[in-house]
Order: C-alpha cells, then structure tokens, then sequence
C-alpha cells in the first residue's frame, strides 16, 4: 500500500509537470505564438527547467511575516493535494474508505485556511485582501460543490470512489440526465481552485498576484504544486461521477480548464457571489428531487 500510495503521488507530480507545459502551450496557441520549445524536444523539459530554478532560487522572508503560518501554509496545502489523491483507489490499492467522497469534502473545505493563512502571515495588504477573497469565494462555493455531489451519490447509493471504478462500465448514460449539474460542477471547481476567470484571490492588476503575493522560490513551487494537482484530482472525479471514468470527458475538463483561463476576462466579484447563491444552488437544489425519485429504480 505505501509503495501503491509513493507511486501515486509520483505519477501526480509528473502529471502537474506536463500540465503546465501543456497549459503554456495551449495558450500561446491562443495568443498566435509557439510557446516553450527551447529547452529538450518541443519544450518537453521546460517542466524541469522551471523546477529546478524554482527549488533552487533564494528563499527570502518578509521581515514582518509571522515566521511559522508562513513556511508551513504551502507545505499543507500539497499534503491536502495529495491527501485527497490518496483516497482515490490505485490498481486495487490505496486507502479504501466506505466514506472516501464525505472525506474527500472535508479535505476541500480545509484547504481553504492553507490560503487564508497563506494572505494572512504575509502582512502583507495585497496578501490579506487576496486570502479573504478566496476564503469567501471558496466557503460560498463549497455549499453548491456539495449540493452538486448529492444528487449522483442519493442515484447511486454510495459515497465509496471504488464503489463508482467498479460501477464505471455501466454509468456512462448519467452524463446527458446530469448535463446542467456538470456545468454547475465544472464552474464550480473553477471557482474551487481559484482558475480563470474566478481568479480573484490572484487578481494581478489589483492585487500584485494575491494571497501569494511575498512568495517565491519553494513556496511559490509548492503553492502551484498543490494547485495543479488540485485541477487534475477535479477533473478525475468529475469523469468518475458523471460518466464512469471516460477518459475523453477527463481530458476534456482538463483542457476547458486552460482553455477558459486564455478566452474569459476575470469575473466581478459581486457577480461571483450572485452566480453561486442564486444561480447554482437553486439549480442543484432542484435537482435533488429527480435524483432521489430515480434511485428508487435502481
């Protein structure tokens, strides 16, 4: 199980790697440019270039941070990450909870104080106004991430990820009933993970990048390490719920979210709040009725 688990967490770390390669690829096409293709074949060691200055780059503490929130907030928030992708089941391994998905939410709804205390140590303005915009965003969207979740697990029955891997051959039909909770879902992990174009939490024009304002080097590295692999672990989950594990609609999340951050312009932030408390959670609210009435024919 250890050994499931350590290659697990490799596979997501090279996964984040070429992510954001493919990411700066996707959006140099949109901006009518190449995008990284100096450093190995096509740019296929960008990735590593990038990590080894990053982990490799002086490390200076703002003089009026509160020393220990401040080094310990990334470190939480990519043992969270990967906290979160230790309970999705590998090759018939890893941590096999009848209750993966209610701990997979407690585990969303933490990560949250990793950002808040992120903006909060810094003492920094821009740091504090970016770690109470993501707290209050992410808190308003975790009601309908959860609401969303409800209405596949009353039709199905479970709240176990291997219940939904074993299940995957026969649930591709949800996915045209669950079409407009998808587009709840998908909207709502781009709010979740602080992507474009809900990234107010890191609005560079205003907010000099944010909650992360005064970090850089490792700190930086980890905060992006945790945040990719935060996109990928939504996009996994959202193909298992929605259509049994379909590794096109999986690759399809995936690159709506890079797509999305090269094509919107960043939301107002009272429309943020008004599209969550009276768009999507009276959506999924709605939808929980003919989930509950389905199940009973299964």
């Amino acid at each position: 199980m250890i050994l499931s688990v350590f290659l697990q967490i490799l596979v997501v770390f090279i996964g984040v790697a070429f992510l954001t390669l493919l990411e700066r690829k996707i959006l140099g096409y949109i901006q009518l440019r190449k995008g990284p293709n100096k450093v190995g074949f096509m740019g296929l060691l960008q990735p590593f270039a990038d990590g080894i200055k990053l982990f490799t780059k002086e490390m200076t503490l703002p003089s009026v941070s509160n020393f220990s929130p401040y080094i310990m907030s990334p470190m939480i928030a990519l043992f969270l990450s990967l906290a979160g992708w230790c309970l999705v089941p590998s090759m018939g391994y890893g941590f096999m909870f009848n209750y993966s998905l209610i701990l997979f939410l407690c585990i969303v709804s933490i990560s949250v104080y990793t950002t808040m205390v992120a903006g909060w140590s810094s003492n920094s303005k821009y740091s504090l106004l970016g770690g109470i915009r993501a707290g209050a965003q992410t808190i308003s969207y975790e009601v309908s991430l959860i609401l969303v979740m409800l209405s596949p697990i009353f039709l199905w029955g479970s709240y176990k990820f291997q219940f939904y891997l074993d299940l995957a051959p026969y649930i591709g039909w949800p996915i045209f009933i669950c079409l407009p909770l998808g587009i709840c879902w998908f909207v709502t992990i781009l709010a979740e993970t602080n992507r474009t174009p809900f990234d107010l939490a890191e609005g560079e024009s205003e907010l000099v990048s944010g909650f992360n304002t005064e970090y850089m080097g490792v700190g930086f590295a980890l905060i992006m390490l945790a945040e990719y692999a935060s996109i990928i672990l939504m996009s996994f989950l959202f193909s298992l719920i929605f259509s049994g594990l379909s590794f096109i609609l999986f690759s399809l999340v995936v690159y709506f979210f890079l797509w999305s951050r090269g094509s919107y312009p960043r939301y107002r932030y009272d429309n943020l709040m008004y599209l969550c408390w009276k768009s999507f959670l009276p959506i999924s609210i709605a939808f929980l009725p003919l989930f509950l009435s389905l199940s009973n024919m299964f």
